[in-house]
């Protein structure tokens, strides 16, 4: 075997591999890319612990629906991506708005689904709507609901396909959103689902 043959036969096996892993993601598109979407939703999010002992006593939960947009990305790695998203949620009942950002990583499944897990940071300010007597702070005044924290998540994601709509809504790239988030220190539940759109 001379040297050109042996560099020509190198160079293919070298190229196997990154042709055989480009074809990995199981939706048929290419391994590494860049995956814009926005997404609207909603949930319901139910605080079952109020804010920081010995601060703030309140006599119920925080709690309330929510309608959320949401703006992110994702990068696939073959079967599976990372991304990063952010959201504003407007509140109804103790809620008035929630706005945070998450980092999400994941694999990709089937035609167009995904499942993932997502960590992140959010805000959350509370209606005042309640009398001076539901809940005093530390000096006897009235409180707020306001809270800030980490936010944690999974859920899954699947598309049109998938469920045997492919016909409706053709290459729009539309996906059926559902997850449950937790504030903190396991100090809420906050189921949701939403509609994606990918560009």
């Amino acid at each position: 075997m001379n040297t050109k043959t042996a560099l020509l036969l190198a160079a293919g096996a070298a190229l196997f591999p990154a042709h055989a892993f480009a074809q990995e993601a199981p939706d048929g598109t290419d391994a590494f890319g860049f995956e814009p979407y926005v997404a609207v939703g909603g949930g319901y999010h139910d605080f079952d612990r109020s804010g920081n002992p010995g601060t703030i006593a309140f006599e119920d939960s925080t709690e309330g629906a929510v309608v959320t947009g949401t703006v992110g990305a994702n990068v696939p790695l073959g079967a599976f991506f990372v991304g990063a998203e952010g959201f504003g949620s407007y509140g109804f009942s103790d809620i008035d708005w929630e706005y945070g950002a998450a980092g999400r990583f994941g694999v990709r499944v089937g035609e167009s689904g995904m499942f993932f897990g997502r960590v992140g940071y959010m805000w959350l300010e509370g209606e005042n709507n309640y009398a001076e007597d539901d809940f005093l702070d530390t000096d006897g005044g009235p409180s707020s609901r306001d809270r800030d924290g980490m936010i944690y998540g999974i859920g899954a994601e699947v598309g049109t396909k998938d469920i045997g709509l492919g016909g409706v809504t053709g290459e729009s790239g539309v996906r059926l959103r559902v997850g449950v988030d937790t504030f903190k220190d396991f100090e809420s539940f906050r189921p949701n689902a939403a509609v994606v759109f990918q560009f």
